[in-house]
């Protein structure tokens, strides 16, 4: 593959920011306790008051897959992303008054726009937030939860999982496959949001 395409590719899809300072921490949904252990670090360094876990099953299943990592410490009968993120939270210190859950999704527009929707019944205010989700899923996960959260400021703080990074996506089948993948979908999942925008 042409080196300037793989550039191209890596700074469309592996979106990264440095953590600041938010409201809310948004957690979309996966089975990989990375992401909220990363979202508790960020937690008890004073980077937000809450933070948004959200998944349930995901529509290619018919039921939760498991723990992907570490299943010796996050060892609970999870059933959904949510229960085993809100899990993982709570075990690296997020007490659970700064959680708010979000368990019915099944995909990544369901994890924002039913995370915007928990927020909105409980009459929580964000104006800004942080992102944490895998590297190679950050730009469909900023798309999508801008379009939730319109007037929220939001940054990005990815993790690496499964050994997927910007430095060596294009180095192995699955790597490939899932950041090509990832951008198939930041194109076909927004044509109808696209037309929208512009009429």
């Amino acid at each position: 593959m042409n080196h300037h395409i793989i550039t191209d590719i890596t700074n469309f899809i592996f979106v990264s920011d440095e953590p600041e300072k938010a409201d809310a921490i948004f957690l979309p949904g996966g089975s990989h306790p990375a992401q909220p252990e990363y979202a508790s670090e960020l937690y008890r360094q004073g980077y937000a008051r809450w933070v948004i876990p959200s998944g349930g099953v995901s529509v290619k299943r018919d039921k939760w897959p498991g723990v992907r990592a570490k299943a010796d410490i996050y060892n609970g009968d999870y059933q959904s992303d949510c229960a085993f993120f809100t899990d993982v939270l709570l075990k690296n210190g997020v007490p659970a008054s700064a959680i708010i859950g979000e368990n019915q999704s099944g995909h990544t527009r369901d994890n924002a726009f039913l995370s915007r929707k928990v927020v909105d019944e409980r009459g929580i205010e964000i104006k800004s937030a942080l992102i944490v989700c895998k590297a190679f899923h950050a730009r469909r996960c900023l798309m999508l939860y801008q379009m939730a959260f319109p007037d929220v400021e939001i940054k990005v703080c990815p993790v690496h999982c499964y050994n997927i990074t910007k430095e060596n996506w294009y180095r192995s089948e699955t790597g490939i496959d899932r950041v090509l993948g990832e951008l198939t979908r930041c194109g076909n999942q927004f044509v109808g949001d696209i037309k929208n925008f512009v009429r």
